[in-house]
Order: structure tokens, then C-alpha cells, then sequence
């Protein structure tokens, strides 16, 4: 068998030419190129980029609506013993790098976060413990390279045809890579807009045909009827090109709009009405909308999308924002961060978002700080625990050792007493005797 397979190679083009060979679904083809298929766009982080924050009022504002809340919001920095007003990590996040500030770089961090569904900065300098310098990288365009284990064992930036190789070394890495959950991808996350991407095309596409629309008198399209002599309704091709010269030239787009029309003889003109397609265009782009809005996870009513009445007012759609959408995306990334400059510096910090300081939460917060005060059957250490603070009250004592450190205190403070009192009425009686 594998020698008659072998003679096969040794086999003339006209032995080839003999042979008739056909595809057996060839036949089955239809002629009917193009007709109702969707032309969705490509779905690769640039093209997504353009579409969907660059050319849609809904993704662009989705983008910058929790990118810039996400920003704002202040962080904390703590160990297991102390809350640190001053340190050098504070330092260099509250000026990264000599372009941006702290806002500018937490927003350019979320955004590249909601764009692509992968954040990258880099650190510059960081032979000396913390990195003198921090940058956010576009996510378009970095690679990461993985080994042979399938782990990353470094990253490649590319800017045009100029590449730049970053190195992780002995488990240290100059990139913090911070991606979002993707089933499908090990090394890189899932952007919103990848859901969102059919809605996104749909709701551009309403966009345009309303640009259309406009463009065509802001109103849907009427018939010339022509009725010549005897019944005849054929004109000339010298006619019927004047004709569409004097449509487009004198009765089409916005700046003549309501301009009369003259019609000559044998013209007459029949305006067709709003299809019941036409009537329902509008709630096919809000419906587009909602779906945006949806993969972002920012309430429809922030927004001012119509027709959505989920929460009962603008504040309690503004504290599931919140609750829901922002603050795990904070924690998320200032835990990642934390840690990454954590490993540099040496020490065990933690980066979290100080929640007593957000204006959303206050009515919660304020509630939960009156019910965990009123609870006596709770020690002070654990008190502070549940309310987020570091688990120390005094001198640096801890305050489970702080409370023994006060009954032993306190024990030997009565035996003193009673062993004072028993000297003072001996003393008393010897006085007296």
C-alpha cells in the first residue's frame, strides 16, 4: 500500500488532466450574493476602539462615566498594624510620572481596563525598591510573550516596526498586567465592547440611517409620478437626467429643507407616509442602547436613556453604580497594584478604597458604623475589623493585646488598692495603740 502510494507522485499531468474532481456542496451554492447578510464590524481592540468609544455617544460615555468615578475615588494605604499618612508608594502615586497626575493616570488606567479588558504600566527605575516613575501602556500595543510552560516570560510593546522587549526576571516584572475574566484566553482579558459589539453596530447604524434621513429632507422619500400625453408615463433620457440634477441640486439635504417644489407638466408629486419600519427605527437604537449600557454595568438612567424605570430615582441608580460597577473594578486594580509594589518595596502594604469617603455610600456607611458601635457583645479589635481599619489602637499595641494588657492592669491595680488599704488601717490601728 505504501509503495502504490508512492507511484501515485511519479503520475503524468495528463493522467491528472484525466480526472474530473468537483465539490460535493458546489452545487448547492446560491446565486444570491449578499442579500440579508448583517455586515458586523471586525472585532479586534482598535477596530473596537473606534467603533464603540471614538464613533458612539453610549460607549464613550460609559467609558469615561466609570473611568473618571473610578479615578476619583481616594485609596488608603495600610499594613496589618497602621494606616499610613505618609509613605513613599503615596508618593509615587499621587505623581506618577512627570506628564500625568494621580487623576490622569487612574483614568488612563481604568479606560485602557474598559477598552481592551487589559491594563499595563510600567515601572521606571525600580532598581532602588519603588519604581521612580509609572506609566500607563496602550493595550493595543503590547504582546505577551509566553514560555514554554505556557506562564509569561516577558512582554514586547510595539510601536510601528520599533519593538521593545520587557523582561520578567527572577519573578520580577517591570509590567503590572491587570486583565479583566476572559473563558477563552489565558493571556488576555474581555473587554465590554466585545459583548457589546453587536449593539454597538446596530446603534451606529441607526445613527447613519438618521444622518441618511436628514440628508434627505428629514423626511422618508416621496414618487414623482409622470403622466404624458395619451397615458403615456416614459420620459426621455434627456428628461429624466435634468430631473434627478434638479432633485439633488435644489430639493435635497438640510438647507433645502421646505423648499417648494415646481413641477412641469405631466409631474406629480405623491409623498409616501412613515412605514411602520421607519416609526419603530428610534426604539431599536434606544433598546441598542441599553444593551451598551448593560455591558458596562452603568444604570441606563444615568445615562438619560429613555424608557427605562428600573430604579425607583436617580439616587438609588447612582449607589448600585457604585456598589456594583466601580468599586469592584477599584479593588480589583488597587489590589493588583498594591501587591506588584508591594514585592518591590519589600513590605506587606495594602491599597484599598476608603469607602467612608464616598458620597454614594454615606447613607450606608453611616449606617453600618451606628449598628457595629451599638454592638456590645464586640471587642474593640473586632469592631474595627468589620469598619475596614487597621488593627491598632494604641502605641502600636494590637487591640485584642491592648484589652489583656488592661485587665492584668486593672487586677493589679485592686490588689495594690486592697494591699494599700490593709497597710493604711494597720498603720491606724498602731497609731491609735
Amino acid at each position: 500500500m505504501v509503495f502504490d502510494f508512492l507511484k501515485q507522485g511519479t503520475r503524468t499531468k495528463a493522467q491528472f488532466a484525466d480526472e474530473a474532481k468537483a465539490s460535493a456542496s458546489g452545487r448547492v451554492i446560491a446565486a444570491n450574493f449578499g442579500a440579508g447578510r448583517p455586515a458586523w464590524s471586525a472585532r479586534d481592540t482598535t477596530s473596537l476602539t473606534r467603533i464603540g468609544f471614538t464613533q458612539n455617544p453610549v460607549g464613550f460615555r460609559c467609558v469615561k462615566l466609570i473611568s473618571e468615578a473610578a479615578a476619583a475615588l481616594p485609596f488608603i494605604l495600610q499594613n496589618a498594624q497602621e494606616r499610613f499618612e505618609t509613605h513613599p508608594m503615596l508618593a509615587i502615586l499621587s505623581r506618577p510620572n512627570q506628564m500625568q497626575g494621580r487623576a490622569e493616570f487612574l483614568e488612563a488606567l481604568y479606560a485602557q481596563m474598559l477598552l481592551s479588558g487589559d491594563s499595563y504600566i510600567e515601572a521606571v527605575g525600580a532598581d532602588e525598591r519603588l519604581p521612580r516613575e509609572l506609566h500607563v501602556l496602550r493595550s493595543d500595543r503590547m504582546r505577551v510573550v509566553p514560555g514554554k510552560d505556557g506562564w509569561p516570560i516577558g512582554y514586547e510593546y510595539s510601536v510601528g516596526a520599533a519593538k521593545h522587549r520587557f523582561a520578567i526576571i527572577d519573578e520580577y516584572s517591570p509590567i503590572c498586567h491587570i486583565k479583566s475574566f476572559n473563558p477563552s484566553d489565558d493571556h488576555y482579558g474581555l473587554s465590554p465592547f466585545q459583548a457589546a459589539a453587536s449593539a454597538l453596530d446596530i446603534h451606529n447604524s441607526a445613527s447613519s440611517w438618521s444622518k441618511a434621513l436628514l440628508d434627505n429632507a428629514a423626511r422618508p422619500s416621496g414618487a414623482i409620478v409622470y403622466r404624458g400625453e395619451e397615458g403615456q408615463g416614459t420620459l426621455s433620457p434627456d428628461q429624466y437626467d435634468r430631473l434627478l440634477s434638479e432633485m439633488e441640486n435644489h430639493h435635497q439635504g438640510v438647507r433645502n429643507a421646505g423648499r417648494p417644489m415646481l413641477l412641469e407638466g405631466g409631474l406629480d408629486w405623491r409623498p409616501m407616509g412613515m412605514s411602520p419600519s421607519d416609526m419603530e427605527f428610534q426604539k431599536t437604537k434606544e433598546a441598542a442602547s441599553r444593551e451598551v449600557a448593560l455591558a458596562f454595568g452603568v444604570p441606563p438612567m444615568l445615562l438619560g436613556i429613555p424608557g427605562d424605570a428600573t430604579y425607583n430615582n436617580y439616587q438609588e441608580a447612582n449607589r448600585a453604580f457604585y456598589r456594583l460597577t466601580v468599586l469592584p473594578l477599584v479593588s480589583k486594580v488597587l489590589g493588583a497594584l498594591g501587591h506588584w509594589l508591594s514585592e518591590m518595596s519589600g513590605e506587606e502594604l495594602e491599597l484599598r478604597t476608603d469607602l467612608d469617603q464616598v458620597p454614594a455610600l454615606a447613607s450606608e456607611r453611616e449606617a453600618q458604623w451606628k449598628r457595629i458601635s451599638q454592638a456590645d457583645f464586640l471587642s474593640d479589635h473586632e469592631k474595627r475589623m468589620l469598619l475596614g481599619l487597621p488593627a491598632v489602637s494604641l502605641g502600636g499595641i494590637e487591640d485584642s493585646q491592648f484589652e489583656d494588657t488592661q485587665a492584668a492592669a486593672h487586677e493589679e491595680s485592686l490588689e495594690d488598692e486592697n494591699g494599700q488599704d490593709f497597710q493604711t488601717q494597720s498603720d491606724l490601728e498602731k497609731a491609735e495603740g
